[in-house]
């Protein structure tokens, strides 16, 4: 006979694989995201971003670097939020203080060095942009591993029946 009340368990659950298969995602999309503000900000408007000018609209190895950079940024964020969820009250509030916190660092850290306005604000903008998308992706799918970590091993809500509104019903 097993024993109805058992003691929960000390964090929720969570869907790990979900979790880093969805941070994995937000890794490409943060890496095609800083892809593409430097193909813009270089091969549209001209803005020596990461590159000297004569490097074209690729600019040089440092575009691969930034976007390894912004893939590395998501899988560190995936991994704060697991451990977040693991062992803090409110993960998704601590979580969104963490990433706001890191994106305005980010946003303000190419106005140091001696450079271009222009590409100044070029790279504040693609780190904002990268931001954002890490800050908004990472809590979204966060909730989706916890929710299906919820679900019983059939797959069918926690009321134990598939949904029936607007559903015949089955004999």
């Amino acid at each position: 006979m097993t024993q109805q009340n058992a003691t929960p368990p000390t964090h929720p659950p969570i869907d790990a694989g979900r979790l880093w298969a969805g941070g994995a995602a937000t890794a490409l999309v943060a890496a095609l995201i800083a892809v593409a503000g430097i193909v813009i900000c270089r091969g549209v408007f001209g803005i020596a971003i990461l590159a000297p000018e004569g490097d074209g609209a690729w600019g040089n190895a440092s575009t691969f670097w930034y976007a390894g950079a912004a893939a590395l940024a998501a899988l560190l964020a995936t991994a704060l939020m697991h451990v977040l969820i693991l062992t803090t009250p409110q993960p998704q509030r601590f979580f969104g203080w963490v990433i706001g916190l890191a994106t305005v660092i980010a946003v303000v850290m190419p106005f140091v060095p001696d450079a271009g306005l222009d590409a100044k604000i070029a790279t504040a903008a693609i780190n904002a942009i990268i931001g954002i998308a890490i800050g908004s992706l990472v809590p979204s799918v966060a909730r989706s591993a916890m929710a299906m970590a919820l679900r019983p091993p059939g797959g069918l809500p926690p009321t134990g029946g598939p949904p029936t509104r607007g559903m015949p019903p089955t004999r």
